[in-house]
């Protein structure tokens, strides 16, 4: 019975390791995809407000929310498409690491707005802010995968590929990507 949920498990982990990167590329590229197309219609976004307000302090005055929208609108779909179709797969993710870190200036610019009584407390603007590091951490896995790099299953390793290596009172496995 053991052997059975043990194998089972493996084979789910495998699958996983060989599906999990394109699934995260994919459903990284539809969030930016949804979220750039909302931009495009006034009102839609709950991110429009503070985003034009954010462009607009980051270019002092310059660039007014009826412009920086859809640039931004256009700028996320860009990236959606990238990430989906693979096309231009390291411009994409410098676009997507340039946009997360603007998004991340309304914690610096509108404290008062972004969290409750200190940083420990975000409100729900500032709570919809933190969760992009999320996106960002997806996009340095994908990053990651760039000149070829896979995840692989335990399971799919080979033995000669792994070594112990006993390190503070623990033994732990150490995988040599070369040997793969």
């Amino acid at each position: 019975m053991f052997s059975i949920l043990r194998i089972t498990e493996s084979r789910i982990v495998a699958w996983k390791a060989r599906n999990g990167i394109n699934i995260l590329r994919i459903c990284l590229g539809i969030i930016f995809i949804w979220f750039g197309m909302l931009k495009f219609f006034p009102g839609m976004s709950s991110a429009e407000e503070i985003a034009g307000r954010t462009i607009l302090k980051l270019t002092f005055g310059a660039i007014k929310p009826s412009i920086s929208m859809p640039i931004l609108a256009i700028w996320e779909c860009v990236i959606g498409i990238g990430l989906i179709t693979k096309a231009w797969l390291r411009l994409t993710l410098i676009l997507l690491y340039m946009q997360m870190a603007g998004t991340f200036l309304p914690l610096i610019f509108f404290p008062h707005e972004t969290f409750h009584h200190s940083i420990l407390v975000p409100t729900l603007l500032g709570q919809y802010i933190i969760k992009n590091f999320v996106l960002i951490s997806g996009g340095i896995l994908i990053g990651a995968t760039l000149k070829g790099a896979k995840l692989v299953a335990k399971t799919q390793l080979n033995e000669k590929s792994l070594k112990l290596e006993k390190r503070f009172g623990r033994i732990r496995r150490i995988i040599n990507l070369q040997a793969i």
